[in-house]
């Protein structure tokens, strides 16, 4: 075997950092690699009883979970409000649905930005809400699709919970109007 430099230089570079991670490991116990940057909740933390199902928005985690009636659970990756000041928490439900719902920036949106669309029809690519949208008791707040894929994961919304479309739409067909939502 011929002898390389960048092997033995990388190897030089990662060793101490090997080695005082295996040394971590045998003190304290195993190493434990977890590739989610977030803790899952537990529905019985936040509600009395599933009704006709469940969801818990993490803010912080940046996830959705699901529940139906039956105690299954699903999670989705989710966009979050850009700041503090646009994020309520609390409880709240899903009050209406909609197919392909049509977007009108909220007062406070046009205030911030005067130079977009008063309207965005259903359907159309530019739209923000995506193919489905579940309306809140809240006024202004939904879970919604995107068309801007970019933003799940990010703080990047004005208030709402995006998700990637053909997750919205799984979450639409299982989240009749009554289903209990919380915001943490």
């Amino acid at each position: 075997m011929r002898f390389n430099r960048r092997v033995f230089v990388a190897s030089a570079l990662a060793a101490p950092f090997i080695s005082s991670r295996a040394a971590w490991a045998t003190e304290d116990g195993p190493v434990r690699n977890n590739i989610s940057a977030f803790r899952t909740q537990n529905w019985q933390d936040h509600f009395d009883s599933l009704g006709v199902g469940i969801i818990i928005a993490d803010t912080n985690a940046r996830i959705l979970q699901q529940w139906t009636p039956d105690g299954q659970m699903y999670l989705y990756p989710s966009s979050v409000p850009i700041s503090d000041e646009l994020t309520r928490r609390g409880y709240t439900e899903v009050v209406e649905k909609r197919v392909n719902p049509s977007w009108a920036p909220t007062p406070s949106m046009r205030k911030r930005n005067p130079e977009w669309p008063a309207f965005v029809p259903g359907g159309d690519p530019t739209n923000p809400l995506g193919t489905r949208a579940l309306y809140l008791s809240w006024q202004y707040y939904r879970i919604h699709g995107t068309q801007d894929t970019r933003k799940i994961g990010r703080r990047a919304s004005n208030g709402c919970i995006g998700l990637y479309n053909e997750n919205i739409e799984a979450v639409y067909e299982r989240a009749p109007v009554g289903t209990q939502v919380k915001l943490i």
